[in-house]
């Protein structure tokens, strides 16, 4: 199980799959989604709890100071336990007719 502390979305994430893949097909309206390669920063996220491990990120996005902080791309962050985590790119909400907004 996984969840946005910061909007108390809840969403489960099968093994082997990266934290954004699970976001949008828990359908999650707090996450921006980019180019989902690890280079664009879009899907950029603070783990606050929880273990996991990453694959190649850029460090355009995300330095390897902040990456010990736990700043990761969920794009390519994999769950190994429950874990909690805050958005910390832009945040987008859906409006009513189902498209995002800012």
């Amino acid at each position: 199980m996984a969840q946005i502390a910061d909007t108390d979305e809840v969403f489960d994430c099968f093994n082997g799959e990266d934290l954004l893949t699970a976001m949008r097909r828990s359908q999650c309206r707090s996450i921006p989604v980019g180019c989902c390669n690890g280079g664009c920063g879009a899907c950029r996220i603070r783990i606050l709890s929880g273990s996991y491990t990453t694959r190649k990120m850029s460090r355009g996005v995300i330095s390897a100071d902040e990456e010990r902080s736990h700043y990761v791309l969920a794009c390519r962050t994999y769950p190994l336990a429950d874990i909690s985590l805050e958005v910390v790119g832009r945040k987008w909400e859906m409006d009513g007719n189902g498209q995002t907004k800012e």
